[in-house]
């Protein structure tokens, strides 16, 4: 790896790490404000309505957004152009959602989800306003100005919707809450990037980016809807109490989920295309960031898996003790998803848009069998089937990048197998301090003083490579700053 070009991956994801690791503990400390507020009811409500959000978001950015990155030569044509495609579009989607307001409200049985959705939507439009300067930050590699947006924005809104909270707003704070996030974002924008339109318009920038982007809305919008499938379903025929149990469970299984992918998109998509077209060096940085990520990303999700009930209860307090079983399947079930992602953002960095298309096609419909194969048995195997079928688009991706770079089964397995053979036996070891009789924060403590221990030493005894390089590290930080 060249080292501008790994200067430029590190600096990457330096930044798209304190982005999203700065935004999620923003929302992780707000949210377990509002949790301990508000009421199952409440979360439940706006759970609903985040499917048209987020489908509206995923249609006004129509994968274009990741094609004006891609472009090399994009003018400013291109970037006015998609704007006013944008805006009209959010103007239309927000009109008809306008419109449908009362038909969702009966369809789900909550009438106030009329009044509700009406101030929520507004943000869709909100959206479209800054969209562009986002992807022109994205596409300068401006990760630094990104993370200190997202972090102001989703601070301010959160602290808005807590004060609404306190002072007995109810499920209206969490409204704002999403409203406002779009609004501090839309003002904190000029002053890290400034951009205006030019009077220009060409249907021929939007037919050049298409062949790229339409297969990518294709994948964005399945994303989106098989997202909230089952906070649709839960809506239509379960109580809204349970959707609320499920939506909070889900909120924080995505903390992990939505950073690490985020992280590795905004980290990893801009420098797969670079040397999308060298294809040895491309699976050297592919392999060495698929071991990286999981050595992260798996022992993470095994410490949430053991304490999460002592972690949920502690947090939000046992109106909520319902979410925690659903909250370690969920976590098991994106378990690989980092690595999903990255196969993902590979194969779409060398133009097999199309490819990943049918990748998530194919993952929809497992997702799908799961749900009409397990729905009848209730809400636990519900998730398990959404395990199996998460399992099922991992291996499907595999097959996919081996035809892509020729990255051979065997050594794609090993790239993250050993990690997992080590930290199975930590949990193992760690798992019966939940059956002791200390209190929930005790148990906290002592099971992530236990599982941080024993898998420190396990990267020193079996990974000695990667302990010396972290540790270089660093060290070499401390150094700089004394």
């Amino acid at each position: 790896m060249g080292d501008n070009l790994k200067k430029n991956m590190m600096g990457a994801l330096a930044w798209s790490t304190i982005n999203i690791a700065g935004a999620q503990l923003s929302q992780l400390i707000i949210g377990i404000i509002l949790a301990r507020i508000l009421f199952p009811e409440d979360f439940g409500v706006i759970g609903v309505m985040f499917f048209f959000i987020g489908m509206s978001t995923v249609l006004i950015d129509g994968g274009f957004g990741q094609g004006l990155i891609r472009k090399k030569d994009a003018t400013t044509k291109d970037f006015s152009t998609i704007f006013y495609f944008n805006l009209t579009l959010s103007i239309f989607l927000y009109l008809l959602l306008y419109l449908a307001a009362p038909f969702l409200s009966d369809f789900f049985s909550i009438p106030s989800l009329t009044k509700l959705s009406r101030v929520l939507f507004i943000s869709i439009i909100v959206f479209s306003l800054y969209f562009i300067q986002q992807v022109q930050l994205y596409k300068k590699l401006d990760y630094k100005s990104i993370a200190i947006i997202n972090i102001i924005s989703i601070s301010a809104s959160g602290i808005l919707a807590a004060v609404m909270a306190v002072n007995g707003f109810g499920v209206w704070s969490l409204v704002f809450q999403q409203l406002s996030l779009h609004i501090f974002k839309l003002f904190v924008f000029p002053f890290f990037f400034r951009w205006k339109p030019t009077k220009e318009f060409s249907f021929s920038t939007i037919k050049g980016l298409s062949g790229f982007s339409l297969p990518l809305l294709g994948q964005t919008s399945l994303n989106v809807i098989f997202n909230n499938i089952y906070v649709l379903l839960m809506g239509k025929f379960y109580s809204i109490q349970q959707v609320g149990f499920f939506t909070q469970a889900n909120k924080y299984s995505e903390t992990v989920n939505s950073a690490t992918q985020n992280i590795l998109f905004t980290g990893t998509f801009p420098i797969f295309s670079q040397i999308q077209d060298d294809q040895p060096r491309l699976l050297r940085i592919y392999r060495k960031l698929t071991n990286s990520v999981s050595m992260v990303v798996f022992p993470l999700v095994a410490f949430l898996f053991v304490a999460a009930h002592p972690l949920i209860i502690t947090l939000i307090k046992e109106k909520w003790e319902f979410s925690v079983v659903l909250f370690q399947i969920l976590i098991v079930a994106n378990l690989f998803t980092p690595l999903y992602t990255i196969n993902v953002n590979l194969l779409n960095a060398r133009g097999e848009s199309k490819n990943t298309l049918r990748l998530e096609i194919f993952k929809k419909s497992m997702i799908l069998l799961s749900i009409i194969s397990c729905f009848s048995f209730g809400i636990k195997v519900l998730l398990f089937g959404f395990v199996v079928a998460n399992f099922i688009a991992y291996v499907a991706s595999m097959i996919a990048i081996k035809k892509s770079i020729f990255h051979y089964y065997r050594h794609q397995v090993l790239d993250f197998l050993s990690v997992l053979l080590v930290v199975i036996p930590i949990v193992a070891i760690v798992w019966p301090i939940n059956l002791t009789h200390f209190s929930n924060l005790t148990k906290l403590i002592l099971e992530g003083i236990s599982f941080v221990t024993l898998y420190l030493i396990a990267v020193r005894v079996f990974f000695p490579e990667n302990f010396k390089e972290v540790k270089d590290g660093i060290m070499k930080k401390l150094s700089k700053k004394s």
